[in-house]
């Protein structure tokens, strides 16, 4: 008996030991302890359930599952449910988590927290909205605040990436984190304004809570606005103003807080910034989107854009193979998205190869027809790139959805007017104008009402009889004109158009149609006759028939004063210019095609040149000097020298002259520039 009790006895103290440090929280103590009860009874379903707890407390999630897991004969799962399936969805094993709660033969509280939490992380909206929906209800303790921000969030998410309009939750946006989830339902709707509004109410509240608390450092208050301020960035950069957001991310980024999803985001929407330009910063931001834990922070469409941008991004900077890899990968994880395969095409054309980006996208419409349409619009981009418009059209008609839009006939007929192929385009018309003739209509309990005479129609109608008019197809335009004018007999300008169309035609018919037209009298016209008298337009034409009027008088009546004629400048004659003498015939021509021109005498220079050292003089040297000639001609006066030529003397001026000594003298100024051209002595 004594041996019995001295075990016993130790047990209790451990124990003991155990509550008080559970109490205190403590738990790497109490740890220490049920290890020790644990080897006197390695069963003790109450010691196992301590230490699974003490651990998932310590943070040691795959050691307690480890224990849960080894000892399933002793810990059910009505013993350890909640235990289990937190340790999972903590080790990100969402599905299984969902599976532990969900197998539970009670449905505790506890449970239905961490269902909801499970609901959200797997993106079912609808079921977890509904969950925490029910634990409001029927729940009323301390957590009731942390449970409605679940519920804001999940709301929000919706807004966000289901694009669901969130109903009004009634919630009193009494913290800062209610006014953030508030604000991100705001810009899952468009309404930009409003969420910033919102983000810095939360800003305040959440200022405020840190102020109230003690040891708190600026960097810690900028670590915890840092959520909202990403925020911030992004509507800025949804709304244009992308300087100011990328410095507010930048921003963010040097306080290096440690939320790798919030960075990752920033990150990402860093390079969607850049695009194209400063390809080195966006190669340096795409590592803090691959940190480890990215991928269980972030929604799966958030993780889904940051892969298409690193596509882009390989493609940008001609990493062709990469670009590939990476586009194959998304179209293999989502084969009916569009974004992949039009990443793959865009590598192609970069590479020169547009007939097998056309294939590929070919390929696609035809293997998903519903995504068809979108990837035929690129398809025809191409085409027209490549210059064949006429294959390009022919793509664009066969996208049946959009063959009546009022946007596609007009860039068909714009196409096709480009390419001279008047009779498919008018082809165009008729087949859209048709369409709305039979199938245009609103539903009305299962059944068609026909409206053929819509707007869009009439609109249609009447381009179409414009066009045919342009092109001189006047007998089909007249077809259009009566459709339009029994429609509205009242539109006087179809009528006009009808009757200019007919005088062509058929004038009898014209006359006819003309008696329909309002008499003048009847016509109101709102006109201010003296603003229109006055206007400059009017002067203009008033003046100038005065102008004509007043010619014709004159000419009948062979009277008033001829019409000043303008004086012509005289031309500026040279400053020796002589009236005796009679001009060069020849002066106005080249100097090689006159009839006195011998060309170049080749040779003579270099016999004339002085031998020797520079500045030496030769026997030669005064013959060079052609100022001692006495039958050289005067040349122009250099400048502050004058040129006195005497009224006696026979030298005919510069201007009148024959340049008989003018080989001579450029021969002097060649030497001249020869001489002077020498660097140095």
């Amino acid at each position: 008996k004594m041996a019995a009790a001295g075990p016993a006895a130790a047990v209790a103290g451990l124990w003991s030991e155990v509550n008080r440090c559970g109490q205190n929280g403590d738990f790497a103590r109490a740890l220490k302890s049920v290890n020790k009860i644990l080897q006197i009874s390695k069963d003790d379903v109450t010691a196992l359930q301590c230490k699974v707890v003490c651990l998932i407390q310590n943070g040691n999630f795959k050691e307690a599952l480890s224990i849960i897991n080894t000892h399933t004969k002793v810990l059910t799962s009505d013993i350890i449910a909640f235990e289990k399936a937190y340790c999972e969805y903590r080790l990100n094993r969402i599905e299984s988590a969902l599976k532990t709660i969900q197998s539970a033969s009670q449905q505790t509280d506890k449970l239905k927290e961490l269902y909801g939490q499970v609901l959200y992380r797997l993106e079912r909206y609808d079921d977890c909205l509904a969950a925490y929906r029910d634990l409001i209800r029927n729940s009323q303790d301390e957590y009731e605040e942390e449970r409605k921000t679940n519920l804001s969030a999940v709301v929000a998410a919706q807004s966000t990436w289901e694009k669901v309009v969130p109903e009004d939750l009634g919630l009193r946006e009494a913290t800062y984190e209610l006014c953030y989830n508030s604000a991100c339902a705001l810009i899952g709707q468009g309404k930009l304004n409003e969420a910033m509004k919102k983000l810095q109410k939360a800003e305040v509240f959440l200022l405020f809570t840190l102020i109230c608390l003690q040891d708190v450092t600026e960097e810690d208050i900028e670590a915890e606005l840092a959520i909202i301020h990403g925020q911030m960035a992004y509507i800025m950069q949804l709304q244009g103003r992308t300087e100011d957001a990328l410095q507010l991310y930048n921003q963010i980024i040097k306080l290096k807080p440690t939320d790798v999803g919030l960075l990752a985001v920033i990150a990402n929407n860093i390079i969607t910034i850049n695009k194209d330009q400063n390809v080195f910063d966006s190669k340096k931001k795409v590592k803090l989107t691959n940190a480890e834990g990215v991928e269980h922070k972030l929604s799966k469409k958030q993780l889904q854009a940051i892969e298409f941008n690193k596509a882009l991004l390989a493609m940008y900077t001609n990493q062709a193979d990469q670009c590939r890899k990476l586009s194959a990968s998304l179209q293999s994880q989502s084969p009916e998205h569009l974004l992949p395969v039009l990443i793959q095409a865009a590598q192609l054309c970069r590479e020169k190869q547009h007939a097998k980006a056309v294939a590929l996208l070919q390929d696609f419409a035809d293997q998903h027809p519903a995504n068809a349409a979108e990837i035929k619009l690129t398809m025809a981009q191409l085409k027209i790139a490549q210059g064949s418009v006429t294959k390009a059209c022919m793509i664009l008609r066969s996208i049946e959805e959009l063959q009546h839009k009022p946007g596609m006939v007009s860039a068909l007929v714009t196409m096709y007017s480009h390419e001279e192929d008047i009779d498919s385009a008018i082809e165009v018309f008729t087949q859209a104008i048709q369409w709305y003739q039979q199938f245009q209509a609103r539903t009305n309990y299962g059944c068609y009402v026909f409206q053929p005479k819509s707007p869009v129609h009439l609109s249609l109608i009447r381009e179409a009889a414009n066009f045919k008019l342009k092109h001189g197809r006047k007998k089909e335009a007249i077809s259009d004109l009566e459709e339009l004018w029994k429609q509205n007999p009242k539109d006087v300008h179809t009528l006009a158009q009808l009757i200019s169309a007919y005088s062509l035609v058929d004038p009898e018919k014209a006359k006819v149609l003309s008696k329909h037209l309002p008499s003048s009298d009847t016509m109101s016209l709102k006109v201010d006759v003296d603003a229109l008298e006055n206007s400059h337009g009017a002067t203009y034409v008033r003046k100038k028939a005065g102008k004509l009027t007043g010619d014709n008088q004159q000419k009948e009546q062979g009277q008033g004063e001829v019409k000043k004629k303008k004086k012509k400048k005289k031309g500026k004659l040279p400053k020796n210019y002589d009236p005796k003498v009679t001009p060069d015939p020849e002066r106005w021509l080249p100097m090689r095609e006159r009839s006195y021109y011998r060309g170049r005498k080749k040779g003579k220079k270099k016999e004339q040149v002085g031998k020797g050292t520079q500045g030496s003089t030769t026997a030669g040297s005064s013959e060079l000097d052609a100022s001692r000639t006495a039958s050289s001609p005067p040349t122009s006066p250099r400048p502050g020298s004058a040129a006195a030529v005497s009224a006696t003397s026979n030298v005919i001026p510069p201007r009148h002259q024959k340049p008989a000594g003018a080989a001579a003298t450029k021969k002097k100024q060649q030497q001249k520039k020869k001489k002077g051209a020498k660097g140095g002595w």
